[in-house]
């Protein structure tokens, strides 16, 4: 966490998308006629790819922000903050993607599979990619977060995460896995 060129598509904001069609169902589906095809095995675009990439990618780095705040905040190391900071990617990753299901009215447990099963490899692949950035960057493992070298390498840590995840994702729902499984509880 499926999506398609509609911006409406974004599950981090799916909550509110119920609220502007009175919460009715029969108008969601109504909306969402002739987007099947986009969600069949083997028809993933693009488009597709990159919304669920974003949707995951708003996830990562939330919690990498906020791992690094407190780490710093609680003046441990780096290793220390970076685990921090890799565990709230997952956890703000598999939140975003719980909200907009659990707003289509599944129950907790269902939902919480569903999560797993649609962000796991996206947000592993981002969280590889983007804390191997920063590891590898000179200087920015020890860059504080008052330093701008700091949210310039996170900056590209981040968008590098993003192109190679993008492909990662564009695999996945075309084969009826990753965000495709999410999106069938909004319809």
């Amino acid at each position: 966490m499926q999506h398609d060129a509609h911006a409406h598509h974004d599950h981090s904001t799916h909550g509110g998308h119920h609220e502007s069609h009175g919460g009715s169902h029969e108008n969601h589906g109504a909306h969402h006629e002739g987007h099947g095809a986009h969600h069949t095995p083997g028809k993933a675009s693009w488009s597709m790819a990159a919304k669920a990439t974003l949707h995951c990618l708003t996830g990562c780095a939330i919690g990498e922000v906020l791992g690094m705040i407190i780490g710093t905040a609680l003046g441990w190391g780096n290793m220390e903050t970076m685990i921090l900071a890799i565990i709230l990617a997952f956890f703000f990753g598999y939140a975003l993607t719980l909200r907009g299901i659990l707003a289509a009215g599944v129950d907790f447990k269902t939902a919480f599979k569903v999560a797993l099963a649609a962000d796991t490899l996206s947000i592993a692949v981002m969280e590889i990619i983007d804390n191997g950035v920063i590891a590898l960057w000179p200087g920015a493992m020890d860059a504080h977060l008052s330093d701008p070298v700091f949210w310039v390498v996170l900056a590209i840590a981040l968008a590098a995460a993003f192109v190679i995840t993008v492909p990662v994702n564009k695999w996945m729902i075309g084969r009826g896995k990753g965000h495709a499984v999410v999106h069938q509880y909004h319809h």
